[in-house]
């Protein structure tokens, strides 16, 4: 595989203290592509960078998510040194701005996003707020909800930055080339915003292939996540509840979060669940494989959780919910193709009849969940991929 292209690939690295999976992402994307052949330019910052500006670039910090004029004259420059074929766009916030989608085309390089999350409409991004889904900003011209609730880092001055910025740019996100959706979930969230089909390609991330599983069945059910509410570690609880002790296996659980001690309170209660604290990389993965099912009972349009993708990997069935991109992800939505798993409603009566079935039939869907993950999210897959649409941009 080789290729002449040259991608200019712009992020706003997360914050080092807020660890990021599209930070780790969007790096290992260009690793990828390297290999492939592509000649990537990163045009990145960080939101680390914020602490040590100069000042009169931090008093106008507040603006910046609307229009950043450092990074529009760094990112022409580099436009005109490099002459790349086109701009990948992952997150513009807070020190790019959409901005870079005009400077971009200002220079005729066409630009290509990929949609990480829900911030053309929402904005925090989340379509998830006080404990429940909210939609209350979408199809409004301006978000006057998220700066009524406060949605942006709790704060109403803030919210209304973000609100603005929003409402300033639908123009300029209407005006890209061509969207990468990570499912079809924000497929159809980027259609509501009014994208057209022919502007919309549907790839997902890509995970480093672990190796093939070593065919050992693994047993009981396993929750990875950040234990918060949109997460669904109080919906899985209250299904897990509801079965005696035992009837169902063993119920592992890894991570923090706020609501950590309802972890520790059922695992002092109940022999059948165990509270395993944070795990690193390795450790989850571990955990991963000796489990037989692994749960993700999002309350949220959880756009690409990870986790499902390492659960495949490894020869592991899912337990998801009917939120975001998790029925495309365990292959229960229209694509085509066998399901590696269970969809439910993100409720505990439906988790609880779901738990009952992944109980029964995890180990016979082992091989199915292994071959989702090589036909559809191996890096060499998904990399190709991502070269065709590139290519088709650019011509």
């Amino acid at each position: 595989m080789k290729s002449g292209l040259k991608i200019v690939v712009a992020h706003n690295r997360y914050a080092a203290a807020a660890p990021s999976g599209e930070n780790i992402i969007v790096d290992a994307e260009i690793t990828q592509l390297r290999a492939a052949g592509v000649t990537v330019v990163p045009f990145l910052r960080s939101s680390d960078e914020i602490g040590g500006l100069p000042a009169a670039q931090k008093a106008l910090l507040p603006l910046s998510p609307i229009y950043n004029r450092a990074s529009q004259q760094a990112l022409a420059e580099l436009l005109r040194a490099e002459k790349p074929d086109l701009l990948h766009l992952h997150n513009p916030y807070p020190l790019l701005s959409p901005w870079v989608v005009r400077t971009a085309h200002k220079h005729g390089v066409p630009v290509i996003q990929t949609v990480h999350n829900y911030r053309q409409v929402c904005a925090p991004g989340l379509y998830f707020r006080d404990g429940h889904v909210c939609h209350d900003c979408r199809g409004k011209a301006f978000g006057l909800p998220a700066i009524q609730h406060a949605c942006y880092r709790g704060s109403r001055a803030q919210s209304a930055v973000m609100a603005t910025t929003l409402a300033v740019h639908r123009g300029t996100w209407r005006s890209v080339d061509r969207y990468i959706a990570l499912t079809s979930a924000i497929a159809a969230h980027l259609r509501d915003y009014g994208i057209p089909d022919e502007r919309i390609s549907v790839k997902p991330n890509a995970i480093p292939d672990p190796g093939a599983p070593s065919g050992t069945p693994g047993h009981g059910f396993l929750f990875a996540a950040r234990l918060s509410a949109e997460k669904g570690l109080g919906l899985l609880l209250d299904a897990w509840r509801g079965h005696a002790e035992g009837e169902l296996g063993t119920l592992r659980i890894a991570g923090d979060g706020p609501l950590r001690p309802l972890a520790e309170e059922i695992a002092a209660s109940r022999a059948d669940v165990t509270y395993l604290g944070p795990l690193n990389r390795t450790a989850t993965l571990a955990q991963i494989a000796a489990a037989a099912c692994v749960v993700v009972p999002s309350a949220w349009h959880d756009v690409l959780p990870t986790i499902v993708l390492e659960a495949l990997a490894s020869g592991r069935p899912v337990l998801g919910t009917t939120m975001g991109g998790i029925p495309y992800l365990v292959g229960a939505d229209s694509s085509g193709g066998p399901s590696a798993g269970w969809v439910v409603e993100p409720e505990p009566g439906a988790i609880s009849a779901g738990l009952k079935a992944a109980f029964a039939g995890a180990a016979g869907l082992a091989t199915t969940a292994r071959r989702r993950y090589e036909e559809s999210f191996a890096p060499g897959v998904l990399v190709q991929r991502l070269i065709d649409i590139y290519e088709e941009v650019a011509r």
